[in-house]
């Protein structure tokens, strides 16, 4: 991949010396939902996550939660997990203005800014997942425990029982 191609995300990674592959997909078919993308790469759903920003109510921040791309974001668990009252999912006019990201290609690393950041637990069933690679048809894979550290995450149940 060439320098001109980087994003955000990936000069992280290259920063910090961190083992990663780069999963490139079409997406002219219009179909950017996490669970087609795990079919185009050939990858299992629950090793792929998406990220998803929200708000914590009454507050001009955001917080933002990774999780397998078939499960739900329990808001609930969400909440608890960034110790907020609650959270609702980010208005997506304000996703670029927040992340430097757009739908379709949000990763939660390199970020404008750093944001409370917590991954579903089932990501350590994994010795790898992938992430949005910051820019739409881009995946990153790398070690889960890699992308928490680099994200200053933490890990929590995020999903709705049985999901993920």
């Amino acid at each position: 991949m060439g320098k001109q191609n980087k994003t955000n995300a990936i000069r992280l990674l290259d920063t910090q010396k961190v083992a990663y592959k780069i999963h490139e997909y079409d997406h002219d078919d219009g179909a950017i939902d996490g669970v087609s993308v795990a079919a185009k790469l050939g990858q299992d759903p629950r090793a792929v996550f998406k990220t998803l920003v929200t708000k914590p109510a009454g507050k001009n921040s955001c917080c933002v939660f990774v999780i397998p791309v078939g499960a739900e974001l329990d808001l609930k668990k969400a909440a608890r997990a960034v110790k907020e009252k609650s959270v609702s999912m980010l208005h997506l006019v304000d996703l670029t203005k927040y992340t430097g990201y757009v739908r379709g290609g949000c990763s939660p690393l390199g970020m404008k800014k750093q944001y409370p950041t917590v991954f579903d637990e089932s990501c350590l069933e994994w010795p790898a997942i992938c992430v949005s690679g910051g820019r739409i048809g881009t995946q990153i894979e790398a070690d889960p425990r890699d992308l928490i550290r680099l994200s200053r995450a933490s890990t929590a149940p995020l999903t709705a029982e049985g999901e993920g």
